[in-house]
């Protein structure tokens, strides 16, 4: 079998980027206290997984007048959306793993 080499390189790639650490990101000190909150015990991960929905609660379907208009999830709108899920998912694998329960109520 031949090994295939790619010489030539392409006008319209662009290698991903990060983020510069020198942009100004005000929204960073909320991150990092969510980030930042330890799960470490049962009530606690209980409330996070009560409080905080397993999915996008604005989606919605409304029918009017014999036509069907659709919202579509907003929660990605929410700058601190994946930080928030994070802690959800930290909040069920610590009841899972921990505690040993049996977390399907909490699951859509």
């Amino acid at each position: 079998m031949k090994t295939i080499t790619h010489t030539h390189n392409h006008q319209n790639h662009h290698p991903p980027t990060q983020k510069k650490s020198s942009s100004l990101d005000i929204l960073y000190p909320l991150r990092y206290l969510v980030d930042g909150i330890q799960v470490k015990n049962a009530r606690l991960a209980h409330l996070i997984c009560r409080i905080i929905p397993c999915c996008c609660p604005f989606e919605r379907s409304i029918k009017f007048f014999g036509y069907t208009f659709h919202i579509p999830p907003l929660c990605k709108l929410n700058p601190l959306y994946d930080n928030f899920v994070g802690l959800r998912f930290r909040a069920l694998s610590y009841l899972t793993d921990e505690c040993g329960e049996d977390v399907t109520k909490y699951i859509c």
